[in-house]
């Protein structure tokens, strides 16, 4: 679930934020720039591109890119959570909804790691 999200959040922001800011109302804190909501946007579909290949692989086998992908979802709600708490955020749905949702594949992903870190006995 979590390549399906960051694959269509990705394409979103990266090609079109424009439309997604003007949906939210928020088209007037667009960056001048709108290459960095673009390369995010990137970043974010890589990093579903990255949960699906960990997905359709070896768990067991793939239990560092599970430790990466897991400490993006906590970087990602780590600075969202901090903005929110500053009242620094252009729209509340990147804490109520994205947030939310990375907080719960957070603990989902760490309690894979923890649990193919355990040694299989037969």
């Amino acid at each position: 679930m979590s390549a399906i999200y960051d694959l269509v959040l990705g394409i979103t922001f990266a090609f079109l934020y424009r439309s997604a800011f003007g949906w939210l109302g928020i088209a007037g804190q667009l960056p001048q720039f709108g290459g960095y909501l673009t390369l995010l946007g990137a970043f974010v579909f890589v990093i579903g591109i990255a949960y699906f290949l960990v997905f359709r692989g070896d768990l067991r086998q793939n239990r560092d890119l599970i430790l990466v992908g897991t400490l993006y979802k906590l970087a990602y709600c780590a600075v969202v959570f901090y903005y929110f708490s500053r009242g620094a955020l252009p729209h509340l749905i990147f804490a109520a909804l994205f947030g939310v949702v990375d907080s719960l594949f957070f603990i989902l992903m760490v309690e894979c790691w923890i649990f193919l870190g355990r040694k299989v006995q037969v």
